[in-house]
């Protein structure tokens, strides 16, 4: 069965505007504040008032987006919570006094509505958080849906809308906090918010803030994992040509050219599957076990996703066919060899990369 309980190949499955007592006047006031600039009078004379503020939203989307994701783990939920928040910030345009910057008022009520998603939906989790490695290689592993898992996160396309600490080690490091820490940790170490506004957001006093920031700091910095690390927005050259490597053998059944890529301590996790393998023995046990034996052919592409190189791997019965999407697999890189392999079993994620559902 595939990841999706379907069959497969495979047998394993800003600017001050003031204060006002009169009604309806903060939403003039704010709307004036919305009109961007840049485009004509004419233009601006055309639009509604939701394009308006759509208009002067619209450069702060991807940010929000990250934010969101870093908060919740999922794309998925991401997308949710920025429509909520978005929601909100429109219906509550009447609040806003512009004492802020647009940007920490957007931010601050897209924290609210991550932290309200992730009360409701709980955290999110990788394999390796739940339980030992696997010793054996696992051909007829249950996908285990009821279990919340971690996405991976497509990376834009236009270079300038890149967003810096969406690594996956980093995003998984947050989830083991709960949401007051994530919100202090990700808007004062990742956006730069003053401590005082990172409480207003967090709607918390800022001596609680504080506190909670100082256990967030301690509990990421036990995974090796910072967010002052310098963080690459896209991968690098020689990144992106070993994970054309990691491709190439698995496609080719190349064992010997798979374990050279990888480190002796690496690990390989497969959501939504609960097993995962450590080591290099291990993981090239699996490789040989399962993908480069029970799956007949696969067609790759190359991708990034959370700022790191990726594959985007496809499933067919034989070569000539049709191949259907079957997995992400986002490589940690160190050292010019690979030290964690995390595998999404999860075709629903394949349009969010711009990707086809067959190849």
């Amino acid at each position: 069965m595939g990841a999706n309980g379907m069959a497969s190949p495979c047998s394993w499955v800003v600017l001050s505007v003031g204060e006002t007592d009169r009604p309806g006047q903060n939403r003039r006031m704010a709307q004036n504040f919305f009109d961007a600039p840049a485009a004509e009078p004419a233009v601006r004379d055309a639009e509604s008032d939701r394009e308006r503020f759509d208009r002067a939203v619209s450069p702060l989307r991807p940010g929000l987006h990250a934010h969101c994701y870093r908060m919740l783990g999922s794309v998925h939920d991401a997308d949710d919570a920025l429509q909520e928040a978005l929601l909100r910030a429109w219906k509550g345009l009447d609040r806003f006094e512009g004492r802020s910057l647009l940007r920490t008022w957007l931010y601050t009520v897209a924290t609210r509505a991550c932290l309200d998603a992730a009360k409701a939906r709980g955290r999110r989790a990788l394999p390796i958080d739940l339980g030992p490695a696997s010793i054996e290689p696992a051909a007829q592993a249950v996908p285990k849906t009821e279990i919340a898992w971690l996405t991976p996160y497509p990376d834009p396309a236009d270079t300038a809308q890149r967003t810096e600490h969406i690594e996956l080690a980093f995003v998984a490091a947050l989830q083991l906090l709960s949401g007051n820490e994530r919100a202090a940790l990700l808007l004062v170490d990742v956006l730069g918010f003053p401590a005082a506004d990172a409480a207003t957001a967090m709607g918390a006093t800022t001596t609680s803030m504080h506190s909670a920031l100082a256990r967030a700091r301690r509990a990421v910095a036990d995974r090796q994992v910072s967010p002052d690390r310098p963080a690459q927005p896209h991968p690098s050259t020689s990144d992106r040509a070993l994970a054309q490597r990691f491709a190439a053998a698995l496609a080719t059944s190349d064992l010997q050219a798979f374990v050279d890529l990888l480190a002796p301590d690496v690990t390989w996790q497969m959501p939504p599957l609960a097993e995962w393998y450590a080591g290099s023995d291990a993981v090239a046990a699996f490789a040989h076990a399962v993908p480069m034996t029970l799956c007949p052919s696969w067609r790759t592409r190359i991708i990034s996703a959370n700022g790191q190189a990726a594959v985007a791997f496809y499933v067919g019965e034989h070569g000539d066919g049709p191949h259907q999407a079957w997995s992400l697999t986002v490589l940690d890189i160190a050292d010019n060899a690979i030290s964690s392999i995390t595998s999404f079993l999860d075709p629903t994620l394949f349009p969010h990369f711009a990707l086809p559902e067959a190849e």
